[in-house]
């Protein structure tokens, strides 16, 4: 399992406004720890255009579309398939599975997975320019 050690977000006791948290960042692909759940991050980000085909060994990964919409495709026994969630939808891609988030129009999303859990997965295609490859970022406020 390729997990970084990270600094879980703090719990503050107070109200985290998503919509705030969103607006204090511009990168795409690159989320913010918003707070933590026992061993969990709850990361938001903003994306745009195609992510890249990775795989979670060892973890299913949730994703909550905040806002826009976003499609997944899958490579599965049964073959390649393609998932779109519009705004409100939720989704979760199953340990192992192949898969590439995509975002023509742009979508802002809730992920949540294990503290560590690096954003290009444990196996994975060439990491382009636009993806920001880490296990999440501190929110700054």
């Amino acid at each position: 399992m390729n997990r970084e050690p990270v600094t879980p977000a703090p719990l503050t006791g107070e109200p985290i406004a998503l919509d705030k948290a969103l607006a204090s960042f511009d990168a795409l692909w690159s989320p913010r720890i918003v707070t933590t759940v026992n061993d969990y991050d709850v990361r938001v980000t903003k994306v745009e255009g195609e992510h890249l085909w990775h795989v979670h060994d060892d973890t299913d990964e949730f994703f909550l579309v905040l806002g826009g919409e976003l499609h997944i495709d899958l490579r599965e026994p049964a073959g390649e398939r393609r998932v779109t969630l519009p705004q409100g939808s939720v989704f979760t891609v199953p340990r192992g599975t192949e898969h590439k988030p995509s975002a023509p129009d742009g979508a802002r999303i809730l992920l949540f997975e294990p503290t560590g859990t690096s954003t290009v997965g444990d196996r994975h295609e060439e990491v382009p320019d636009h993806v920001d490859a880490t296990t999440g970022h501190a929110l700054v406020k």
